[in-house]
């Protein structure tokens, strides 16, 4: 394996926001060129798509950044310690749309923005569901709306890019190219 073309020769925090933290890092090229870059740290998250025998559950939420109701699949913060990613999807699956999933199968990780920040989300599928009712955990989950989507819905609305967060898009391409949910 090749080594990596530049290395990290210095970092101070430039701040601290809740879960997240601000870094300065600098780089040096194996040249002696150096540069630096600001660089967000996120611990990680997970997103999960709960799928019914005639579709998929999402959630219609507030998004301050954005000041709109966003499209997604269900997800959170990798933010409980010693929780699994795995144990975290399913917990995230029941609080924000009301079903236990029996079943969670890890479907790939991404890396949101790598240009700026170190945040990572794995993606999961939820089966097997028995709904149980949702716990809301914050303002956008106390005001967002639950949607169900048959397959052909789903389809219709990435068509028209109705949906457009990017870990939804891409954890429901995976879910949709399932020949046993087409």
């Amino acid at each position: 394996m090749k080594s990596l073309p530049a290395a990290l020769v210095g970092s101070r925090n430039a701040a601290r926001f809740g879960f997240l933290s601000v870094e300065v890092e600098t780089y040096r090229f194996d040249e002696g060129d150096e540069f630096e870059r600001i660089v967000i740290r996120h611990p990680g998250a997970v997103a999960v798509v709960p799928v019914l025998d005639d579709g998929v559950v999402l959630m219609r939420q507030f998004r301050a950044p954005l000041r709109a109701m966003v499209l997604e699949v269900p997800a959170g913060k990798l933010d409980i310690e010693g929780e699994s990613p795995r144990e975290a999807a399913a917990r995230e699956c029941e609080e924000e749309t009301g079903y236990r999933p029996g079943n969670i199968e890890y479907l790939r990780t991404i890396h949101t923005t790598p240009g700026f920040t170190d945040e990572r989300i794995e993606l999961f599928l939820a089966t097997d569901l028995v709904q149980v009712g949702a716990r809301p955990q914050g303002a956008e989950e106390h005001h967002a709306e639950i949607i169900h989507m048959t397959f052909e819905e789903l389809r219709t609305a990435i068509s028209a890019g109705s949906i457009t967060d990017a870990k939804t898009l891409l954890a429901l391409n995976d879910v949709l190219a399932r020949s046993n949910l087409e």
